[in-house]
């Protein structure tokens, strides 16, 4: 597939996604892998070799699979080697993109575009996945006047606090002193 076809098929195919609020968010901290979802409920299995299946940010196309292989020249540089698909679920609907070693700069709304077409075409299918990233939280030990030492946690707004789990864990550890 020549550069100007792909590069029309994108933007004709991002145009067409709706604006509204992305259909999944997911979670992940730095360094860490994740899967971003996206499925299709196909009556039968798919002929992966007219399927033409996008993931991309904006106009920054993440991972592109197309004639039942992956095409990533003109995937984004930032996403070189980090991006990876179930291959041999493709044909049953799984479209879900594995982004490893994740960056901060990973954070964004992701969009999975799938169009199959040949003997058995079906409507452009799009989904939106919206990609929160964290730096792990990190530890912090300081002392009081007093000579104490204080344990604070740093940690995303997502993620229970410290005193969260302490709290769990005091009161799980009361109610089995009680059986």
């Amino acid at each position: 597939m020549k550069w100007g076809t792909l590069w029309t098929v994108a933007c004709l195919l991002f145009a067409s996604l709706p604006k509204g609020q992305p259909d999944a968010t997911c979670h992940a901290f730095v360094g860490e892998s994740v899967i971003l979802p996206c499925t299709t409920a196909s009556p039968s299995e798919l002929d992966v070799s007219h399927l033409m299946l996008f993931w991309q940010i904006e106009s920054n196309i993440v991972h592109f699979f197309h004639n039942g292989e992956d095409q990533l020249t003109f995937q984004n540089a930032n996403y070189s080697g980090r991006t990876s698909l179930f291959l041999d679920q493709v044909k049953h609907g799984n479209f879900s993109l594995k982004l490893s070693n994740v960056q901060l700069e990973d954070a964004a709304v992701y969009s999975c575009i799938a169009k199959q077409s040949g003997n058995h075409p079906t409507p452009t299918e799009k989904s939106k996945i919206h990609l929160n990233v964290s730096d792990r939280s990190s530890t912090v030990e300081t002392h009081s006047p007093h000579g104490q030492s204080r344990i604070s946690s740093r940690s995303p707004g997502n993620v229970p606090h410290l005193d969260v789990l302490l709290s769990f864990h005091l009161l799980v550890t009361l109610a089995g002193w009680r059986l």
